[in-house]
């Protein structure tokens, strides 16, 4: 076996039916629920149970990372939506149209990972809003919708991937 039947094996293509792909989609959700809009979530339950210290860190990282979501969002958002759209058309065409596995794993990654990052911009606004009065009740809400997009996508991928890997992947 040579150096790229190795890689090959390894790094497989063939995403839904490769255990890293479902390795990646559990961190990347457990890290967006855990993550809200860069606040650890344990600083939030830390707090809610009376924690002065976690508290006023919890205060000034959500402080911190609404301003700056803000601030990209008002200075380049408008960019950074026209090139996320473009990445994403372009893999959902390669990857349903043109029947690319591999584009429609990323798509299926990707796309909802851009959703929480717009609701973690729509939460920094009302963080905003609220000047900074309600940091724990609205970053709780934040959590429990992130989580159930997770849900949604979570089933949506494995659905997805089951089908592939049934129909036209190795079982197929």
């Amino acid at each position: 076996m040579d150096f790229f039947d190795l890689v090959t094996e390894v790094i497989d293509l063939r995403s839904f039916s490769n255990l890293w792909y479902w390795i990646v989609l559990a961190i990347l959700w457990s890290s967006m629920s855990h993550w809200t809009i860069g606040v650890p979530f344990h600083l939030v339950t830390r707090t809610r149970r009376g924690d002065a210290q976690a508290e006023i860190d919890m205060l000034v990282l959500a402080r911190m990372n609404a301003e700056r979501n803000v601030a990209y969002a008002e200075t380049s958002g408008t960019v950074a939506t026209a090139f996320s759209t473009f990445i994403l058309t372009g893999l959902a065409i390669t990857g349903w149209v043109y029947g690319v596995e591999f584009s429609q794993a990323i798509f299926l990654l990707l796309c909802p990972s851009m959703m929480v990052l717009g609701l973690g911009v729509w939460t920094s606004y009302r963080l905003r809003a609220d000047d900074y009065q309600h940091v724990p009740q609205i970053l709780r809400q934040h959590r429990t919708m992130v989580q159930m997009l997770g849900v949604v996508f979570i089933f949506i991928t494995a659905f997805w991937g089951m089908y592939q890997n049934v129909n036209v992947g190795p079982l197929g």
